[in-house]
């Protein structure tokens, strides 16, 4: 079942503060396991309907990458980050420190940098809700997936359950000099629980 669930602007904006701090720590955290400065511009939070996701990434038939979080606790959902395939690999040289254009295929190593860094993007936000909403919330450890963009949304449809209409997306650029690639994450929470855990603590 969906659910529409209205979202006022003063919970959005208090996501928008969350979703910053999340992303930029991430890249302050991968930057220490690479061993050299990895930056974000531009991150941004903003409601957008499910049914855009295919729209935004490619079409349903198109390749592309996931990597894939569920959580649980005082809030459950879900955190995807799906990307083109040919950003995915884009990704994946700028984060191993390869010349743009090495990575040919999604390989191990390939799929063990992405998922570490949409692990630490998806916990880190988790984190800062958590903190601000005085709640529990749990990660799982990342899946990589390799499929076409219609397959990836399917999984995380179906193991969604009732979700929203809307979802949230994160979006930022990751930069390693001049170099950047843009991500975008997928936050499919329990909107009602999110909006009562905010709203206790607003």
């Amino acid at each position: 079942m969906v659910e529409n669930v209205p979202f006022d602007q003063d919970l959005l904006e208090k996501l928008k503060t969350i979703a910053s701090e999340g992303i930029s720590n991430a890249a302050h955290g991968f930057s220490g396991m690479v061993g050299r400065k990895i930056e974000v511009s531009n991150p941004a939070l903003k409601l957008v309907p499910l049914l855009t996701i295919p729209a935004m990434v490619g079409g349903p038939e198109d390749d592309a990458v996931g990597i894939y979080l569920r959580f649980e606790g005082d809030m459950v959902g879900q955190i995807m980050m799906i990307m083109p395939y040919q950003k995915a690999l884009e990704l994946a040289d700028l984060l191993m420190d390869l010349p743009n254009g090495t990575t040919q295929r999604m390989n191990s190593m390939e799929r063990s940098a992405l998922g570490e860094l949409g692990n630490m993007c998806g916990t880190f936000f988790l984190n800062s809700l958590a903190k601000l909403a005085g709640a529990s919330i749990m990660p799982s450890p990342p899946a990589v997936m390799v499929d076409m963009v219609g397959a990836i949304l399917d999984i995380v449809v179906a193991t969604a359950g009732g979700i929203s209409e809307q979802v949230l997306l994160m979006q930022a650029n990751f930069m390693d000099g001049p170099r950047s690639v843009e991500a975008n994450f997928w936050v499919i929470p329990d909107m009602n629980a999110l909006k009562n855990l905010l709203k206790k603590n607003s």
